[in-house]
């Protein structure tokens, strides 16, 4: 029996596994080490199909996540992408590799630094990384593909406001234990579409609205 390299065993047992096969999907985690951009000490976890944690409580999405986002996402060369909650930057690091230019947000100023040094390690450079509140204040400009890496317990429509006509916003919609994984498409100036794509559970995006509490 041939015995499948990590980075090759993480894609044809997490990634495909998970209805991944889209080619152009897997060639980009192909290309993009994410053993690079794991903490250090786990670069163990980096094919593991675990949440790698991060500072501040933050997670890794895991590689099946990540696959179905960038197939449902179908980010194209001419895209504007915009990234809420850029982590450590391996997400950022495969939209980048199949888009024109990638604006990424995050909240905490050492996982944007981190971010940045991982990405510019990678030789990525149509990158932006952003210390910034999506939930606080509104991104400038539209866009093509809007992902977002944080779930938000109750949806908001900020983000779909932004897309141009066309374009695909991933978001994951609920609280524990089961969230929904949404891709919206804005299909002309006031219409909008929803695909739900498949159950997760992923950290929920900071500042985000919570429900209301319920009261007897």
């Amino acid at each position: 029996m041939i015995q499948l390299e990590p980075r090759e065993q993480m894609i044809e047992q997490q990634v495909r596994a998970w209805e991944v096969l889209d080619p152009r999907v897997l060639d980009i985690l192909r290309a993009v080490p994410r053993e690079r951009f794991v903490p250090p000490g786990q670069e163990f976890l980096a094919f593991a199909d675990v949440d790698v944690p991060l500072p501040h409580g933050q997670h890794m999405l895991r590689p099946n996540v990540v696959g179905r986002a960038l197939q449902a996402l179908e980010p194209a060369e001419r895209d504007r992408v915009l990234e809420v909650g850029a982590g450590s930057g391996f997400f950022t690091a495969c939209l980048a590799k199949a888009a024109a230019h990638v604006r990424s947000l995050e909240i905490f100023p050492d996982l944007a630094e981190l971010s940045r040094a991982n990405l510019a390690a990678q030789g990525i450079r149509n990158v932006e990384v952003v210390v910034a509140d999506a939930m606080r204040e509104a991104p400038q400009g539209t866009f093509d593909v809007i992902a977002v890496t944080g779930s938000l317990p109750v949806y908001d429509r900020r983000f779909e406001q932004q897309l141009n006509v066309g374009g695909r916003l991933f978001v994951v919609v609920g609280e524990p234990p089961v969230m929904e994984a949404r891709l919206v498409r804005r299909v002309s100036g006031e219409a909008w579409s929803t695909e739900s794509l498949f159950e997760t559970v992923i950290d929920p995006l900071i500042n985000a609205p919570r429900p209301e509490p319920f009261r007897f």
